[in-house]
């Protein structure tokens, strides 16, 4: 901190830029949501690919030694944007990351994978059904944003 006008300055842009990403990230939950009418197979499936693509847009906001709570933050509020209870969908998360996360780890995508499906089975009682051919359009869509 310098000068009282340059530090208000850069309180003011890390307000506006956490702001702008907490923005992109409620834009993520909505574009995320499994349809409420969903069935727990396509329920399942929308909470894997949501969990695995939150865990990624938190890596790359660069939240560095501390992203893997910031991920279990992120997941935890796209589920109670869903409807879920607060503490219902904290355990939820814990369940499913179950330690596997580590401090200045970047994580395999295939635990990111495994940890959306452990999400996604927690909460239906169903495995994601892999064959994500009939949702290429979505897939891509949500691999674009």
């Amino acid at each position: 901190m310098t000068t009282p006008d340059e530090t208000a300055e850069r309180a003011v842009s890390a307000l506006l830029e956490w702001r702008e990403w907490l923005e992109r990230t409620a834009r993520r939950f909505a574009e995320l949501a499994p349809p409420p009418d969903a069935s727990p197979e396509d329920r399942s499936w929308h909470l894997e690919r949501a969990c695995v693509r939150l865990v990624t847009h938190t890596l790359d906001s660069g939240a560095e030694g501390g992203w893997y709570g910031q991920a279990s933050i992120v997941l935890t509020w796209f589920l109670t944007s869903t409807g879920m209870d607060r503490a219902d969908a904290a355990r939820a998360v814990e369940n499913a990351i179950g330690g596997r996360f580590k401090s200045w780890v970047t994580p395999e995508q295939t635990l990111i994978e495994s940890v959306g499906e452990d999400l996604a089975v927690g909460l239906t009682g169903h495995a994601p059904y892999r064959d994500h051919r009939e949702r290429a359009a979505l897939e891509d869509f949500h691999d674009r944003a």
